[in-house]
């Protein structure tokens, strides 16, 4: 199912996810975020973005790949996560990925199964094993505009 402002599913994290990455992710995200965006790191973006309630910027990193005028992300926290919502509020971000910077809207939540033929095409079979290995039930799309 595709989610839009009209109609949003929350989707936390796979048990996988909770009880392996989350305790990970906070010994790692130190290490990750000096990476993210860089130009030799093409699976690790940085999205800026705003808060929705605060107003204020934040800066979080996590995989993401362009394919076309899409970038997808993989929710590994599932569309429930502080960052994903600000964008969704913001319909937008601004996210560096490659060592480029991309303007980026119209966020959608997309199912695993729907998001396939796409993902197929973003992320190479070890990425997508690993997808699964993990339980990705969602991804997100942006569409990268000029501005």
């Amino acid at each position: 199912m595709i989610s839009t402002h009209s109609q949003f599913v929350a989707v936390g994290p796979s048990i996988t996810v909770r009880f392996i990455l989350g305790p990970l992710s906070r010994l790692l995200n130190p290490l990750v975020g000096v990476l993210a965006g860089r130009r030799f790191v093409p699976l690790i973006a940085r999205i800026d973005h705003v808060g929705r309630r605060s107003g204020k910027p934040y800066r979080t990193s996590t995989g993401g790949h362009v394919t076309g005028d899409t970038i997808v992300i993989p929710l590994s926290f599932g569309n429930v996560s502080d960052w994903a919502r600000n964008v969704r509020a913001a319909d937008g971000c601004v996210v560096a990925l490659g060592g480029k910077s991309y303007h980026a809207t119209q966020p959608r939540f997309v199912d695993a199964a729907d998001a396939k033929p796409i993902v197929g095409q973003a992320f190479n079979a070890i990425n997508r094993f690993m997808f699964r290995l993990f339980g990705i039930k969602q991804y997100l799309f942006l569409r990268i505009t000029s501005q």
